[in-house]
């Protein structure tokens, strides 16, 4: 997402509008949908395997 929607202003003047937009805050807050869109790998914490990924980078 890009950062320049996140910090756009937002106006809203009808009061009923606004309580909307609060419950909607809340209800995304409360229970949000998001899945990874990548499957999460595992974490590398073996010293060599480490350099031997890291050696592929200069290739």
């Amino acid at each position: 997402m890009a950062t320049s929607s996140i910090l756009t202003s937002v106006k809203i003047t009808d009061p009923k509008k606004i309580e909307s937009f609060i419950k909607a805050l809340d209800a995304s807050a409360d229970d949000p949908k998001r899945e990874p869109s990548a499957p999460v790998s595992r974490q590398m914490t073996n010293i060599d395997e480490i350099r031997r990924l890291m050696s592929k980078r200069g290739r």
